[in-house]
């Protein structure tokens, strides 16, 4: 597995249609590129937000992260945002509850 951590500030006054869109936006991601396993959108202390993107593999994060823009639900969302504090994939060496799907289990 691979998680995306993707920084950004949200535009003045957009906080509200940033969140209610999210849904919609996340289901069309998800349609469009299935190795999306789960999404969590963040606040951090300063204000800004972290959006966390777990992916079954790199290969399918880096396409997403090439092809998001032709996906138009996402286009859309991505115009709440002021700036971007950039993109950075991490890979999963373990996980808790469960292993990483590439992982081998121990206990077997």
């Amino acid at each position: 597995m691979v998680i995306e951590l993707a920084a950004f500030r949200v535009r003045p006054g957009a906080e509200e249609a940033l969140v209610a869109e999210r849904p919609a936006m996340v289901a069309a991601l998800r349609a469009r590129f299935p190795a999306c396993l789960a999404a969590y959108l963040t606040r951090e202390d300063d204000g800004s937000f972290l959006d966390v993107i777990v992916w079954r593999d790199r290969e399918s994060a880096e396409e997403a992260a090439r092809l998001v823009d032709t996906v138009p639900e996402c286009a859309a969302w991505f115009r709440h945002l002021a700036s971007s504090g950039g993109l950075r994939h991490v890979e999963v060496l373990d996980a808790w509850p469960g292993a990483a799907p590439s992982a081998p289990d121990a206990r077997s």
